[in-house]
């Protein structure tokens, strides 16, 4: 691990988690935007501009509910179906560039699975998520315990979002593919989610 990811492990200044939680806001936000911009640019027009203020909390909560009105327009003009299927495909194009931009700024090299984990580690920091990683055989499990966006995502937002998440494990490593198994939006305890390695690593 280098030391600029020690250093963050340790101490992750305030305004940086602020800086990196409106920016995922960005990403997020301007992704669900084109989709409705080009199925339903009625929704779009009616949505108005998020404005990301307050504490991390408060940010996180304008996040979350922003997301779920935007999805809600997507389904109301494509369906549930259809608007979870292009949801997902775009939030995971986007976390995955998010993933690739974040292992390029802390310097990661090759395959090294403690950096992969300790860059996600960092990076949800940010949107006060916590989690552990076992390892299972060639294999892992994320177990979530706490998510601080669980209380205001609905379980379908939380499906759809949860692709972005799929999507930055690739990123950071792309020799791993996440899949979310269970969900907290859905009543589970926690979330959890399979890690595949498209072969194996240290």
């Amino acid at each position: 691990m280098n030391i600029r990811m020690k250093l963050l492990s340790i101490w992750t200044p305030q305004f940086l988690l602020i800086r990196e939680l409106d920016k995922v806001a960005e990403v997020t936000i301007e992704c669900l935007d084109e989709l409705l911009k080009e199925y339903s640019p009625e929704s779009l027009n009616q949505l108005e501009n998020l404005v990301m203020e307050g504490n991390l909390d408060d940010r996180r909560a304008l996040m979350a509910e922003h997301h779920n009105i935007q999805l809600n327009a997507l389904i109301e003009s494509l369906g549930y179906e259809k608007a979870m299927k292009l949801g997902r495909k775009a939030l995971f194009r986007a976390g995955y560039n998010l993933g690739l931009e974040t292992r390029e700024r802390l310097g990661l090299r090759g395959e090294n699975l403690q950096n992969t984990v300790k860059a996600a580690e960092l990076m949800y920091r940010v949107l006060g998520i916590d989690f552990k990683v076992k390892k299972l055989g060639k294999n892992m499990v994320l177990r979530v315990k706490r998510c601080a966006l669980a209380d205001h995502y609905s379980p379908e937002t939380c499906q759809m979002m949860s692709a972005a998440d799929e999507g930055v494990v690739h990123g950071l490593n792309e020799n791993m593919n996440m899949s979310f198994k269970k969900r907290i939006t859905e009543g589970a305890k926690e979330c959890e989610a399979c890690i595949n390695f498209i072969y194996d690593i240290n």
